[in-house]
């Protein structure tokens, strides 16, 4: 299994946070990835059809924020392409509510036609990796190109969280914006689609994720303290809400795709 973590485009990077991309050439049972909060609507490609959340993906899929923990099942050799959207943009680049893909996903196919036609049988197609990527970037750049502005609001209070999670954070980004409880809550549920307490702790949860993959602590009470949490038991409630299981049970189920640990 080979996997890539890629920068975009410059001209898509206030759209666009990474890539990641898997490929296995060979795998005898179906290959489960794990979905887990982190604070970002993803487009994703595979070349394969999967199951998620009880249905059949198809190749091209628009992922809403997700909350609950879930498993995206891949069967066969493929290739998996995912493009992780800054968390306002659902509404200005797809024209679609945030709330309403919350912890679900959607066929971009059916749900934007004119744009994505023939675009899926160029990806299963394309002779490369590289092709296959320039051909979603230039998709991406079709809908900046026909995207309204940006909510400037949106993206201050969303940027706030990437290094603002202590207890009384939201109350410091009320004060920072000057604006009221209820605006922000509004502000949130209309141009990320969850509450900003919420956001809060997906970014909190998803920091810390990231320190444990990296394997780049000493005992798990590093990360907890490091990443605001109250203690090591608050880190493990989150860590459980969120993916379903424990740190350590992470840690040992990860070890065989995982070289970090």
């Amino acid at each position: 299994m080979n996997t890539y973590r890629l920068s975009p485009p410059a001209a898509l990077a206030a759209y666009v946070s990474g890539i990641l991309v898997i490929e296995l050439h060979a795998v005898n049972d179906p290959f489960v990835l794990p979905l887990y909060a982190n604070g970002s609507p993803t487009i994703v490609f595979q070349t394969v059809t999967g199951f998620c959340s009880g249905g059949r993906t198809g190749y091209l899929s628009l992922f809403g924020q997700t909350v609950k923990p879930a498993q995206l099942a891949l069967s066969g050799p493929f290739t998996f392409i995912a493009y992780f959207m800054r968390p306002h943009t659902l509404q200005p680049l797809f024209g679609i509510g945030p709330a309403a893909l919350s912890d679900t996903y959607a066929d971009l196919e059916y749900v934007m036609p004119a744009k994505t036609r023939g675009l899926v049988d160029q990806l299963l197609h394309a002779p490369s990796l590289n092709r296959r990527l320039d051909f979603l970037n230039a998709f991406v750049t079709s809908l900046v190109q026909d995207a309204g502005s940006l909510n400037a609001a949106a993206l201050m209070a969303a940027s706030y969280f990437d290094t603002h999670v202590h207890a009384a954070a939201l109350a410091d980004l009320q004060q920072l914006m000057k604006i009221s409880e209820r605006s922000l809550q509004r502000l949130f549920e209309n141009h990320i689609g969850v509450s900003p307490k919420m956001y809060k702790r997906i970014c909190q949860f998803d920091k810390a994720f990231q320190q444990l993959n990296r394997n780049d602590f000493r005992i798990l009470t590093d990360i907890a303290y490091g990443h605001d949490f109250a203690d090591q038991s608050h880190y493990n409630r989150v860590f459980r809400e969120f993916t379903g299981i424990t740190p350590q049970e992470y840690i040992r189920l990860s070890k065989p795709f995982n070289p970090e640990f």
